[in-house]
C-alpha cells in the first residue's frame, strides 16, 4: 500500500505542481485553454490545486498508517470518476486521442490497484 501511495504522491503531485505554475501547457497537451482570468485562475485550481492535494494527502498517509486506506479509498474515488468520465466524455465525442487513451489507461490501472489493495486490507482485518 505504501509503494502505492508513494507513486501517487509523486504523480499526483508533480502533476499538480507543473499545472498550478504553467497552466498554458495544457493547451499543448491536451487542447484545454482558458480565454480569460478566470479560465486560467480554473485550471489552476482544478488541474493544480485539486491534483497537488490529492498528491499530499497520499504523502501524509505515506508516514501515518491511520490514513492509509482512507487514502487508497480517495484515489480509488477519484481515479474511478475520472475514469468514467473521460470514458462518457469520450463516447460521446466519438473521439479517442492519445491524451485521452492515456488518461484512460493511467485511470483504469490506479483504480483497479486501488481497489486490491483495498480488498487485500479488508481480507486482513
Amino acid at each position: 500500500m505504501r509503494i502505492f501511495l508513494v507513486i501517487s504522491a509523486l504523480g499526483w503531485g508533480g502533476y499538480g505542481l507543473y499545472c498550478l505554475i504553467n497552466p498554458a501547457m495544457l493547451a499543448e497537451l491536451a487542447g484545454v485553454t482558458s480565454t480569460t482570468p478566470t479560465g486560467a485562475i480554473e485550471l489552476r485550481a482544478m488541474y493544480g490545486g485539486a491534483q497537488t492535494g490529492m498528491g499530499l494527502f497520499a504523502a501524509v498517509a505515506v508516514f501515518c498508517a491511520a490514513w492509509q486506506r482512507s487514502a487508497v479509498l480517495a484515489l480509488a474515488f477519484v481515479t474511478g470518476g475520472l475514469f468514467t468520465a473521460r470514458l462518457i466524455g469520450a463516447l460521446l465525442a466519438g473521439d479517442f486521442s492519445s491524451y485521452t487513451v492515456g488518461g484512460l489507461g493511467f485511470e483504469f490501472v490506479f483504480t483497479a490497484i486501488a481497489i486490491a489493495l483495498l480488498r487485500k486490507s479488508a481480507a486482513t482485518t
